[in-house]
């Protein structure tokens, strides 16, 4: 399956995935959505996973670690989110602004930069097959 087709599938289940309400609300936990899963034929062992993460007003993550192979690139789809990664620095990003996180990351903060409006980011994982689970909960 090319690259392209790939990118084509993710982005129509993502504009499909946007048609729905917000389920996370004000003050809770995100809802997660998957929009894709698909092997990589080109490199075996690796597979690709796309996620939309849904934030309420005021919504946010626990602080948590991706999957010991995984790299994550994730795009503000909608809203502004606030996200701190390892040691740099906290930051809002605005719809169309993304950045990554290389493999074990620690996310200590993930959440909508609003307290009135909803957000929602895109995270593309580039994992191994098998590599699970893709996110865990600091404790």
């Amino acid at each position: 399956m090319s690259l392209l087709r790939i990118s084509t599938i993710v982005a129509l289940c993502v504009a499909a995935q946007l048609a729905h309400p917000f389920a996370a609300s004000g003050g809770e936990l995100e809802d997660v959505v998957t929009v894709f899963e698909h092997e990589l034929p080109n490199s075996p062992g690796k597979k690709l996973v796309a996620l939309v993460v849904n934030y309420g007003p005021g919504g946010k993550s626990d602080a948590h670690t991706h999957a010991k192979s995984a790299f994550v690139y994730a795009r503000v789809l909608s809203g502004s989110i606030r996200s701190k990664v390892n040691d740099e620095d906290e930051k809002v990003y605005k719809v169309g602004e993304q950045f990554f996180e290389l493999p074990g990351s620690k996310h200590e903060v993930s959440e909508n930069a609003s307290s009135t409006e909803p957000a929602s980011l895109l995270a593309v994982f580039i994992v191994e097959t098998g590599d699970e689970p893709l996110t865990s909960a600091e404790k």
